[in-house]
């Protein structure tokens, strides 16, 4: 037998918590009390623990959002290959300094996370590759480019935690694997 599809109500409320739980994360952190997720979604706790019925279960379901947002995000079929590469790259950049810590969130001393971090980084890695792919065969970027290099030097971009140089940064890194 089929599973059931939501009612629709059910569908909003899911939609109105991982909405609430973003904006309550980005604004107090992983660590934030659920109830007030709940208030902001303007739903009752028990609706909320039936949606999720664990914190880790609500971070998840956000972090997932969020890598898919941001691997979803890449253009590509873009007209500009090297400018869409590097776009992309400033926003993982972002997304690793202003998610980090609700993706630490998960980690546990008993584990448990790394399969799910496999996951989200392989999307990542892949969305990366295609990116570079692309760029290589427009001539934007030097033929021996790494997709896994770009992302360990944006990460360390965003781990400086210095937003205001992150565009600078990131246009050295350009500058190091452009063509001339």
């Amino acid at each position: 037998m089929p599973a059931r599809a939501r009612r629709s109500d059910a569908r909003d409320n899911h939609a109105l918590l991982l909405a609430a739980a973003r904006a309550v994360f980005a604004e107090d952190g992983p660590d934030a009390p659920l109830d007030r997720i709940a208030r902001r979604a303007g739903i009752g706790n028990a609706t909320m623990y039936r949606h999720f019925p664990s914190r880790r279960e609500l971070v998840i379901a956000v972090y997932a959002g969020e890598v898919a947002s941001l691997t979803s995000g890449a253009r590509l079929d873009a007209a500009d290959p090297g400018a869409e590469l590097f776009a992309w790259l400033a926003s993982f950049a972002e997304h690793v300094r202003d998610k980090r810590d609700l993706a630490l969130s998960l980690t546990t001393p008993a584990g448990g996370h790394e399969t799910l971090f496999a996951q989200w980084h392989s999307t990542m890695n892949e969305t990366a590759a295609a990116l570079v792919d692309r760029a290589k065969a427009a001539g934007a970027v030097t033929p021996d480019t790494d997709p896994l290099d770009l992302l360990l030097l944006a990460t360390g971009v965003a781990l400086a935690n210095a937003p205001a140089r992150t565009p600078h940064l990131l246009a050295l890194v350009r500058r190091a694997v452009s063509t001339p």
